[in-house]
């Protein structure tokens, strides 16, 4: 039975790389929280260790989200569409790898569907703070990475940023920088908006960072009702960000 004197938070996306990673971080502090994981597959619950509390849904289906959804506190939004590379793509000969999405996992049914239907569950269900990782790059239509098997995923993303922003929930969205498979805690971290990040040498950051600001973004009431783009100094330059209150009342914007 779970706890119930310790809040409950739902990670969406557990089986992704930067889910795990916030799962995993939830589960390590179970004296805090009661965590619960949803992935697409079985073969995903396995990947994370199969508990009793990984749920398996689809987020394009409404009503298989609900069991997961059920009684959380709070909800941490990890899910996303993943471009595939084209086969026959040969790096050693150079060139540019060609990109698709999967039928059915085009980012409108993945970042938009999927994820209106978790904030409407969510709404549903009296969750009393959604956290959405969305992506830097938002602002501009003709962002390389919106031609990506044409899916337009930064497009996709934003509205479902916005959606959040007007449901009348209390939110974060943190629109990570360049995900980077590196240590987490070991840089100072960086706020910024409207993609003006995107314009220095600092915009990317570990998926470990961004998954540690989620869960802090549940403990300080000073990162309800903003939304931020996130990225990370050089790892030796600046110092570690150990203050996440003070980042959060940095933040000024709303979207």
């Amino acid at each position: 039975m779970a706890d119930t004197s310790r809040p409950t938070v739902l990670v969406t996306g557990a089986g992704g790389r930067t889910g795990q990673i916030a799962y995993n971080l939830l589960k390590q502090r179970s004296e805090h929280f009661n965590v619960r994981g949803l992935v697409r597959t079985e073969e995903s619950k396995e990947k994370i260790g199969g508990t009793d509390d990984v749920f398996v849904g689809d987020i394009r289906d409404a009503e298989s989200i609900l069991p997961a959804i059920h009684n959380i506190d709070y909800l941490i939004i990890l899910t996303s569409a993943v471009p595939k590379i084209k086969p026959g793509f040969d790096p050693i000969k150079g060139g540019r790898p060609e990109f698709y999405f999967e039928d059915g996992a085009y980012p409108e049914q993945v970042d938009w569907i999927g994820q209106k239907n978790q904030i409407d569950a969510a709404k549903a269900a009296g969750v009393k703070h959604v956290v959405l990782v969305g992506s830097m790059g938002g602002t501009n239509p003709s962002h390389p990475l919106n031609s990506l098997g044409n899916g337009n995923i930064l497009v996709w993303k934003r509205k479902s940023e916005q959606y959040l922003a007007e449901s009348g929930l209390p939110y974060t969205i943190i629109r990570a920088g360049g995900l980077i498979d590196k240590e987490g805690g070991l840089r100072e971290l960086i706020v910024g908006k409207d993609d003006e990040l995107l314009q220095t040498q600092t915009k990317t950051i570990p998926r470990a960072d961004v998954a540690e600001v989620c869960i802090q973004a549940l403990l300080y009431h000073e990162a309800k009702l903003k939304a931020f783009d996130l990225a990370s100094k050089p790892e030796g330059s600046g110092t570690p960000t150990k203050d996440f209150k003070a980042l959060f009342a940095s933040v000024t914007t709303q979207f």
